[in-house]
């Protein structure tokens, strides 16, 4: 995608990320970004902008949101070193994790902050999309401990292979929505929160999960996400003696990817995102969107995205329920066009078996999401032996249980 900016546009633009000054009035990230709704929505969008605009950054709602996640969802997250691994892969393995925060993954970050907005905003409801049920778990625990009425829309096909996590979201109090159309995913069930936001759109504050969408959500969810990165950046100056050399975590729509580069973008660390490479590089066999894509619209968003030569979004495939996205979040697009982050991708089974390797040696169940991170950052340490590697644990993977008991364990 590099061709879609020279070399001095991307240096300015690179220049701009680093400094903060991206997105821009537009809501764009250079080329990427923008909002393209219908006029129905432009309103809610607009009252949307005008509350991040009032309230994200004002000292009282920055207070309140750190005393929830001090106080609510846990953090700090610890920075844990994995010995076991380190010895195996021939490097210095550092694991930033997510995993221990409330409710089990990164979602919560942003679900608590974006809740403590829509209160402050007015709204009257909340709904909110979700993948790999953990933002709909996040976004269901949020709304509880708010006091807002929470409908969450999932696709019918993660149901089924997020059953632990449908139950936990009802159990938090919110409404499930299977949505039966479409790809039954995540791309699906978006589609059909959109569709009941336009239905009022006053009253409700639609709960985006990811760094994707329209202005200002990418921006929004970054700025709630990057606690992961300014954490494991201190952390790793205090318990690692310095910086990593290089960093990964997985790539769906990008939220917690974005979270843990964008505090980093400014230091000499490669960051690489990891893609689900599916089972095939057909069109259709993976979900390695910035590997493959090509510029597009997709809700709401001028980004990077997985369509046919007619321009039709395409289904994707993975083993991974978060990662089954046929679009990218549009600053990661702009960081893959800028050569400041690597994106590659890594299959179902290796992403499997480095899962299973992270179990047996360092004892902590991973997300298949996450396991996709963890399958590339073995690759890249037997090819640069002695580096210090950070690898951002999007997620537990108790939810992908209905999933892993389909391949059995190999008995050791």
């Amino acid at each position: 995608m590099s061709t879609l900016l020279t070399a001095e546009e991307a240096r300015k633009l690179l220049d701009a990320a680093i400094n903060g000054n991206l997105p821009d009035e537009r809501g764009r990230f250079g080329p990427f970004g923008g909002r393209y709704v219908s006029e129905t929505l432009v309103p809610a969008f607009d009252r949307l902008e005008a509350g991040v605009k009032e309230h994200l950054h004002s000292s009282s709602f920055k207070a309140e949101l750190q005393k929830e996640l001090r106080e609510w969802v846990g953090r700090p997250t610890a920075l844990s070193f994995a010995p076991r691994l380190s010895e195996a892969w021939g490097a210095e393995v550092w694991i930033k994790r997510e995993d221990l925060a409330h409710t089990g993954a990164h979602k919560i970050n942003n679900a608590i902050g974006q809740a403590l907005l829509a209160k402050r905003i007015g709204a009257k409801r909340v709904i909110a999309e979700t993948g790999a049920g953990q933002h709909g778990v996040a976004s269901a625990a949020a709304c509880a401990r708010v006091g807002l009425p929470c409908r969450v829309f999932m696709g019918a096909v993660d149901m089924e292979r997020q059953a632990p996590n449908v139950d936990r979201i009802r159990r938090l109090g919110a409404e499930v929505i299977a949505v039966e159309t479409g790809d039954k995913t995540l791309r699906a069930a978006i589609d059909e929160a959109m569709r009941e936001w336009v239905t009022d759109p006053d009253g409700i504050y639609y709960l985006l999960g990811s760094a994707v969408g329209a202005h200002p959500y990418p921006y929004l969810v970054r700025e709630l996400q990057s606690v992961i990165g300014a954490e494991a950046r201190q952390q790793m100056l205090d318990q690692a003696g310095g910086l990593p050399d290089a960093a990964f975590a997985c790539v769906g729509g990008g939220s917690n990817a974005i979270g843990l580069f964008y505090p980093l973008i400014g230091d000499d660390i490669e960051l690489i995102g990891v893609e689900a490479g599916g089972i095939g590089d057909g069109l259709g066999e993976n979900a390695a969107t910035l590997a493959t894509g090509t510029p597009g619209v997709l809700q709401g968003s001028y980004t990077i995205i997985l369509q046919d030569d007619d321009g039709q979004v395409q289904e994707t495939q993975s083993i991974s329920a978060g990662l089954d996205y046929s679009g990218v979040g549009p600053e990661h697009a702009l960081l893959q066009a800028t050569g400041r982050v690597k994106y590659i991708s890594a299959r179902d089974n290796e992403a499997l078996e480095a899962l299973e390797e992270l179990c047996a040696m360092e004892g902590m169940l991973t997300a298949l999401e996450t396991s996709h991170a963890f399958a590339a950052a073995r690759e890249y340490a037997k090819q640069n032996p002695g580096k210090r590697i950070l690898i951002g644990n999007s997620g537990r993977g108790d939810k992908d249980m209905p999933t892993l008991t389909k391949y059995p364990a190999r008995i050791r």
